[in-house]
């Protein structure tokens, strides 16, 4: 677990319907009011601005799917401060995502627990938490903070991320070298890229 950068990154073990599981967790603050946290991260229209376009029964009992990534169940919401999902990604078990808000002085706390048995590459649970969680940090780092700061175009991200951006490699080598230690301190390694 590290706390660097004012950035909590964790591996917990835990268990699914599936078998055993690990978490990963992040958690982080943001100069925005929960309200707006919560709307960004749980609007369509929002959330294709700084991650990925949302569609289907988007209510408890509902369904949801992230174009060109992974779908599920919404199991439950209750804004502004949780909603939890079952997350499938192509035949990789059905991992747990659960994002958590609550006021923090002038802003918000954010807590994304992602918990999953393996990864699309059969990596075991240890190594699949370190994956998530430096995927999560990516977007919830480069696109959620610029999106609240009013920093990225105003159009959906599919027309302007470039992951080979200069900024986008600058954090990409930063997410990984903290849950890479986060990885190691955990008792795992982290697999060679």
């Amino acid at each position: 677990m590290t706390g660097t950068d004012d950035i909590y990154r964790g591996i917990e073990q835990g268990q699914l319907a599936v078998g055993e599981a690990r978490s990963a967790i992040i958690r982080r603050h943001y100069d925005a009011p929960i309200d707006d946290v919560w709307a960004a991260c749980t609007e369509p229209a929002r959330l294709n601005r700084w991650f990925l376009p949302v569609t289907g029964d988007l209510r408890v009992g509902g369904t949801f799917n992230l174009e060109g990534n992974a779908s599920g169940e919404i199991l439950r919401c209750e804004p502004p401060r949780l909603l939890a999902i079952t997350w499938t990604y192509g035949d990789v078990p059905t991992s747990d995502v659960e994002l958590r808000l609550s006021p923090d002085g002038d802003g918000t706390a954010l807590e994304l627990e992602h918990a999953v048995v393996t990864d699309p590459f059969g990596h075991d649970p240890l190594t699949a938490a370190w994956g998530v969680g430096l995927g999560w940090e990516l977007a919830l780092q480069f696109g959620l903070v610029k999106y609240l700061r009013g920093e990225l175009p105003d159009a959906p991200a599919s027309e302007w991320f470039d992951e080979s951006a200069p900024d986008m490699a600058e954090a990409a080598a930063a997410c990984t070298k903290a849950w890479n230690a986060v990885l190691e301190a955990a008792g795992g390694t982290p697999p060679s890229m």
